[in-house]
């Protein structure tokens, strides 16, 4: 990786990292800031980094750093019932980012930048979920009516500012030396 890769990756998990706090209270799994962070990641940086600044994120909370959402950190987070949710960032970063590429790469293809961070979303409800599921012994009725339809029109919002946000955002900071 070069200098200014690393950096960019540092600055977003930074970002993540700022984010992830900032939540409200929401049941057993708040809402938060950080898939907003970590669909930028994605979509701004590609799939490898993305995936890197958020893995750089749960790295920084799983030893004890508050940066989990209410400010909490520690891997009794990763390892309780939301969990799931947290490690899901991974493959939501990744599914961004390869929408970001390939929206990047045809100018025609610009649906698929939130369709893939869409795709991303239900991969990590599905892993958050089956977690939680796990975790507190609900049925799937009962975990998806906690754990994701409240957090449907929130997600759309992030995924629709990120659309209209990661292209711009993109250009100013991955321009070729």
């Amino acid at each position: 990786m070069k200098t200014k890769d690393m950096t960019l990756t540092a600055v977003s998990a930074a970002l993540i990292c700022v984010a992830g706090p900032l939540s409200v209270s929401a049941g057993p799994v708040p809402l938060s800031l950080a898939t907003f962070a970590v669909y930028l990641a994605g979509a701004v940086l590609g799939k490898k980094r993305g995936v890197i600044a958020a893995a750089l994120y749960l790295a920084i909370g799983a030893v004890g750093v508050p940066v989990f959402s209410g400010f909490t950190g520690g891997f009794q987070k990763l390892a309780g019932v939301t969990g799931g949710y947290l490690l899901g960032y991974l493959p939501c970063a990744f599914l961004t980012g390869i929408g970001a590429e390939k929206a990047a790469a045809k100018k025609s293809a610009g649906w698929m930048l939130p369709a893939m961070m869409a795709a991303g979303t239900a991969l990590l409800y599905l892993i958050g979920t089956i977690w939680f599921m796990a975790q507190t012994g609900n049925n799937a009725a009962g975990a998806l009516s906690l754990c994701v339809l409240p957090f449907l029109p929130g997600d759309a919002v992030k995924i629709a500012a990120v659309t209209l946000l990661s292209a711009p955002v993109r250009r100013a900071v991955i321009r070729e030396a």
